[in-house]
């Protein structure tokens, strides 16, 4: 499907059969020497060209489109530049040919008495033609990929700062801050070094949260550490009623879109009941090269319908560092969210 949509761009089917017949008329009106004798002889030499302009914008197309999927521009411009010169010159001058005897056959109902001599007349002219439209082809595909690049780059930027503002504004929110304030001065009552505690691993979040404003990705160890510091404080906050564990082992390499953990958990605790009477069990493992979140699910019958903002967010940010999926599953009273563990060569 990319590769017709590639071949029709911009026009319709029938804009596209229209512009390839009027490229055949031009090179009938400027490029055919002899005199046209009938209109049969004028329509066959038109079809003649027909076939040279289709074969040629044709194999031209799906040649880029070929060597778009196995070499990137942006990664190896000068091997995909060489590459794509060379093979749209080679398959030009032999379609070009083979179109040349194929006419030639189907007029005279015999291939030409010399037909390397037939073939030598016009090659060096088929060869300057091949070698301008291979020229023409690989000019246009680098300025495509340099503006997807650009494009995407630019798309980057703006998403990775309303996913980092949706974050922070979730750690800043009012509910957040007054729940957390409201165990803090509980604790400063009934156990000071708690409290000290609790102050201190307060103040590792928010110290993560700004260290990470302008970080695309972050080591997974750091962030399974800055999980550490807010499941202290939702334990603190909901002591038995929240059960959360951590069973994962970060590798050297291993990198992650910062406060996706942390949003997934937060989503759990948000739509989910928290009670002793259906206390929120939440797993945090690895599968492979995916991380699984874990939730017992008990969807709270208060405070309207999900919109899946946080989710979104997170799908829309690791779409910009891999082609994997983040999977979403409901099953057997259990939601589950696998997301892509990434690796430093990614980046």
């Amino acid at each position: 499907m990319n590769f017709i949509k590639d071949l029709l761009k911009p026009f319709s089917i029938i804009q596209f059969i229209l512009t390839n017949i009027g490229f055949s008329l031009v090179v009938v009106v400027f490029f055919i020497n002899r005199p046209i004798q009938s209109l049969p002889d004028f329509l066959f030499n038109v079809l003649w060209s027909f076939m040279i302009v289709f074969t040629q914008w044709t194999g031209s197309v799906l040649i880029n489109h070929l060597l778009d999927k196995k070499i990137k521009w942006i990664e190896k411009p000068v091997q995909r530049s060489v590459l794509g010169i060379i093979s749209l010159v080679f398959y030009s001058v032999i379609a070009f040919m083979l179109v040349k005897y194929l006419m030639y056959f189907l007029k005279y109902h015999s291939l030409p008495d010399e037909g390397w001599d037939f073939a030598a007349r016009s090659s060096f002219f088929t060869f300057m033609i091949s070698f301008n439209i291979s020229l023409i082809f690989t000019a246009i595909g680098f300025f495509k990929a340099w503006k997807k690049a650009v494009v995407k780059a630019e798309n980057l930027k703006v998403e990775m700062m309303a996913y980092k503002y949706e974050s922070l504004r979730n750690q800043l929110n009012p509910h957040f801050l007054f729940n957390s304030f409201n165990v803090l001065s509980d604790l400063v009552y009934a156990d000071q070094a708690m409290a000290v505690k609790f102050i201190n691993q307060l103040s590792d979040l928010f110290r993560y949260v700004l260290d990470c404003r302008d970080k695309e990705l972050v080591p997974l160890s750091e962030e399974l550490e800055f999980m550490r510091s807010y499941i202290y404080l939702l334990k603190t906050r909901f002591e038995d009623k929240l059960d959360i564990k951590i069973d994962l082992l970060a590798e050297a390499d291993d990198l992650i879109v910062p406060m996706t953990l942390q949003l997934l958990v937060e989503n759990a605790v948000k739509h989910n009941e928290v009670s002793e009477a259906f206390p929120l069990h939440v797993r945090i493992c690895r599968d492979g090269n995916y991380i699984e979140v874990l939730n017992s699910l008990k969807v709270k019958k208060v405070g309207g319908d999900s919109k899946n903002t946080g989710l979104k967010n997170i799908v829309q940010q690791f779409g910009f560092f891999t082609d994997k999926q983040i999977d979403v599953l409901e099953s057997d009273g259990k939601f589950i969210v696998r997301v892509p563990i990434l690796k430093s060569a990614e980046k």
